[in-house]
């Protein structure tokens, strides 16, 4: 500091103890008087100088607004830490507010990579308050496995594609996002939107697929095949590649067990953990897939598991589709007209709203069934008091939803246990006493998406 009456020149000195204290037991003090110069200071007494460095909360490089404080000894990380925050949307806050059906509408816009992931756990947990868990239709069960696996695929060509990005790699964004624009197309036709589909309902889902769409989702996937092959030469038969990724970012399992971190990431360790497994929903224990594991648990190994998990997605899609076919006709929403929102709904000429059909048929009904119509859209069905827990697997680990119901149309409290918050506790572990450069690669190789950090 700089003494604020005094503009004589002095050198800057160390403190010392008074008395007789020993300097050995004291905490060294240092001060700058006039001229001054901390630099010299920290160069003259302490002997070293500490840098500490924001990367972010820049987009670029942090999979979203994360911001990381790097303290560093030339171009080596000493200390790591996460700063989030800058995304917050309130959005568990929100649901409160709204119906348990419009809860959809929310929590689907939290990790927006992978939309129907929050969906599907939410509306789990509220078919568990309600009770309706095994009154679920199979075919909108199988559409929720379905359109999940799809949006897994999708989920892992954008961490893919964006890792290769920041490592200069661009080719291998280009070819990752044509491939994901495939799967959004599959979205666009069932949901109408390409994300924040809140497509999928307390009871089932919104709308059944479209006629033709198994046929289309079958074409569209030969070429994800062929674009994740692409991927597979640019990236794993590429030695600069594997030897810019291999020892760096390593976790181990200890590690991933402290940090209560889960997905890709635990599973390069030699876990074979994944809720599909063991907690199954949706009917996943009547599906024949595997769960990839690796040894390395560094970020090589990590972009190998999500491609081999892009091809375990594949397979069960190719299921899903099948029992598409064989169920087509039978209905994706429970029967319970006091619970069910209306599930076949059909697009108007204009491309806007209900067609005039669907409008006739419900105005034609009955004024007591236009009556109840209105009451379920505006105010909600009430759900019984209680609270219940659901998990997934989401792309980038396990995904929990704890909704609390106190016997009205709308949530008491909906918390989520987003898997991107907890696995960005391992930036430190992952950083600390590696390069600078290191850093991009290793917090994509966690793959976080900020808005289900900051929810």
């Amino acid at each position: 500091m700089s003494a604020p009456t005094d503009h004589r020149s002095h050198a800057p000195h160390a403190t010392r103890p008074a008395g007789n204290e020993d300097m050995s037991s004291t905490v060294r003090a240092f001060e700058a008087y006039g001229d001054g110069d901390w630099d010299d200071i920290a160069r003259e007494a302490i002997g070293e100088e500490r840098i500490v460095v924001n990367m972010g909360p820049q987009h670029p490089s942090t999979h979203g607004v994360l911001r990381l404080m790097l303290e560093i000894d030339g171009e080596t990380v000493t200390e790591a830490r996460a700063g989030i925050g800058y995304l917050h949307t309130g959005i568990e806050k929100n649901m409160e507010f709204r119906t348990w059906t419009q809860g959809t509408t929310f929590c689907t816009r939290m990790d927006y990579v992978a939309p129907l992931f929050q969906e599907a756990a939410y509306c789990l947990a509220v078919e568990k308050l309600l009770g309706i868990t095994d009154d679920v239709p199979e075919r909108a069960s199988v559409i929720r496995v379905l359109m999940m696996e799809l949006n897994r695929i999708a989920s892992h060509l954008v961490c893919l594609g964006t890792g290769g990005n920041e490592m200069g790699a661009t080719t291998v964004m280009t070819v990752g996002f044509t491939a994901r624009e495939e799967i959004l197309r599959l979205f666009e036709a069932v949901t109408g939107l390409r994300m924040n589909h809140a497509y999928i309902r307390p009871g089932g889902v919104a709308v059944d697929v479209p006629e033709g769409f198994t046929t289309q989702a079958r074409a569209a996937l030969k070429n994800v095949r062929g674009y994740l092959k692409q991927l597979i030469d640019l990236m794993l038969a590429n030695p600069i590649f594997k030897g810019r990724l291999t020892d760096v970012g390593v976790l181990n399992l200890s590690g991933c067990m402290a940090l209560a971190i889960t997905g890709p990431v635990l599973r390069s360790t030699g876990l074979p953990y994944d809720v599909r497994k063991d907690n199954p929903y949706c009917g996943y224990e009547t599906y024949d897939f595997d769960v990839p594991t690796a040894k390395g648990a560094d970020c090589y190994d990590r972009v190998v598991l999500r491609i081999e998990e892009c091809y375990q997605s594949l397979k069960i899609v190719e299921q899903a589709m099948e029992r598409l076919d064989r169920t087509e006709g039978e209905p994706v929403m429970v029967a319970d007209k006091k619970i069910a929102w209306p599930a076949q709904l059909a697009v108007g000429g204009d491309g806007q709203g209900n067609s005039l059909e669907h409008i006739k048929k419900i105005m034609g009904t009955s004024m007591e069934a236009l009556i109840h119509h209105f009451k379920l859209v505006t105010e909600g069905f009430r759900v019984p008091v209680g609270q219940a827990w659901q998990t997934v697997e989401h792309p980038r680990g396990e995904l929990g939803v704890h909704v609390v119901s106190d016997g009205g149309t709308r949530p008491y409290r909906a918390h989520f246990r987003d898997p991107s918050f907890n696995n960005l506790q391992g930036v430190s572990v992952m950083c600390e006493g590696g390069q600078v450069a290191d850093v991009v690669v290793a917090v994509a190789s966690l793959d976080p998406v900020l808005g289900g950090v900051d929810r």
